[in-house]
């Protein structure tokens, strides 16, 4: 329990989502009674109108803002207009009522795709205007670089409590497997484990395809992780400036390959497809004003972490496939 929430109306924009799901049992562990969770169904949020009339019937104190449309590179390289306008609408309405309804505080997730392609690493906040972002997935982050923007703008002019967070690549149980639109960790998790089921009704050896060389690094923060900096921030930071949420490490994707591959127990070979593109060279953040301005600091391992959404995505299968010990 946590008197922060007792009293407080909290709207999640995404809450039946990823990572919202997370937030949501947050909240309600913390003590929070009254959660709004908007579903796409009753109020799409690129309209004015069906904005307003969510906050009407939720009647918010705090949105938390994690509603948005993502993808891997992929469906960034498929989908830059709409990566584009839809994030960017969204938030840019979503404030725009909070203004009107002086809403009590407004938590925007901003995305580490809006740094720039050769920011410093570790990426540190006052870096993130330093250039234009890597191609790939530049449409998605920059709408969210317009709504920091924003954020920072109608705090000045209105006094708007807007904060603004920026989480590092997710994962974790109950990700998205869906191999046309699926980051890399449930990418990998999926290929792996398919690969391996296939090879045992056939005599041929296994093999999964895997895009780009394999150089490149990423920093990876567990769902579970990222909520609970989410709920510090809102509960402790009242500032302009954005945070990082991060682990500050970093992996290479070939020793990431290597690990999902011994925790799912395929021992086949690995393609790289260097014909597709390898994004940004190198991610990692620069976690230090997240843990100094609200205590936050991750704790799940990437090891634990990717074991459990292996042993939760093979849970959820027709049939089952034991993961290695």
């Amino acid at each position: 329990m946590n008197k922060y929430w007792v009293d407080k109306r909290v709207c999640v924009t995404g809450g039946a989502g990823f990572l919202g799901s997370y937030v949501v049992q947050k909240l309600r562990a913390r003590g929070c009674r009254d959660v709004f969770v908007p579903r796409s169904r009753d109020y799409d949020l690129r309209r004015r109108s069906a904005v307003s009339h969510m906050y009407d019937d939720a009647r918010p104190d705090i949105i938390i803002h994690l509603a948005a449309v993502v993808g891997g590179i992929g469906a960034n390289r498929a989908n830059p207009g709409r990566f584009l306008y839809d994030n960017s609408i969204m938030g840019l309405e979503l404030m725009d009522e909070a203004r009107e309804r002086r809403l009590a505080k407004f938590v925007q997730i901003g995305t580490i795709c809006s740094y720039p392609k050769f920011a410093p690493v570790p990426f540190r906040e006052t870096d993130l205007w330093n250039g234009y972002p890597e191609e790939t997935n530049a449409p998605y982050g920059i709408a969210k670089k317009v709504l920091l923007v924003q954020a920072q703008a109608y705090r000045q002019q209105y006094g708007l409590n807007i904060i603004y967070l920026l989480p590092v690549n997710l994962y974790g149980p109950g990700d998205n497997f869906d191999p046309e639109s699926s980051h890399v960790v449930p990418a990998l998790i999926r290929k792996c484990l398919e690969a391996k089921c296939s090879s045992s009704k056939s005599s041929g050896r296994r093999r999964i395809t895997v895009w780009g060389s394999g150089d490149p690094t990423r920093e990876f923060l567990h769902a579970d992780d990222c909520a609970e900096g989410i709920l510090l921030a809102t509960e402790r930071y009242d500032k302009p400036e954005p945070v990082n949420l991060g682990t500050g490490m970093e992996i290479s994707i070939k020793d990431l390959v290597s690990l999902i591959m011994r925790v799912t127990g395929f021992d086949g070979d690995v393609e790289w497809d260097c014909t597709k593109p390898d994004g940004q060279r190198r991610r990692r953040l620069d976690t230090a004003r997240a843990e100094a301005e609200f205590g936050f600091r991750a704790r799940i391992g990437l090891e634990e972490g990717i074991r459990q959404t292996v042993e939760s995505y093979t849970s959820m299968l027709a049939t089952p496939i034991a993961t290695s010990k």
